[in-house]
């Protein structure tokens, strides 16, 4: 069963921006790219770099992991370039008045 978590208000996630969100055992990257609030787990699935600390193209929605250069699809969590081959989980982002959500 999903829950639904608070991320922080809209206004603290600009657009070209990224947070990172910890949620019991989960580390999850929020990304605003253009408008649009994406979020994916913040482990690359080559050797668990931390995505969010990577580079962050908006225009693109990718990030690519800072430790071997693996590129990943914010839209869906997939791998896009080797090493990695495997995606990284993608959860659902919802804005409820002013907040910006996760459902975890």
């Amino acid at each position: 069963m999903s829950e639904i978590i608070d991320v922080c208000p809209v206004s603290e996630l600009p657009p070209g921006e990224r947070r990172l969100v910890r949620w019991e055992d989960l580390e999850i990257g929020v990304f605003n790219c253009g408008g649009t609030l994406l979020a994916i787990e913040d482990r690359c699935t080559h050797d668990d770099g931390p995505l969010v600390e990577g580079t962050f193209d908006p225009e693109a929605c990718t990030v690519e992991c800072p430790r071997h250069g693996s590129l990943f699809d914010l839209r869906t969590g997939r791998a896009l370039t080797l090493p990695a081959y495997q995606p990284v989980d993608a959860y659902r982002v919802l804005i409820e008045g002013e907040t910006i959500k996760l459902e975890v």
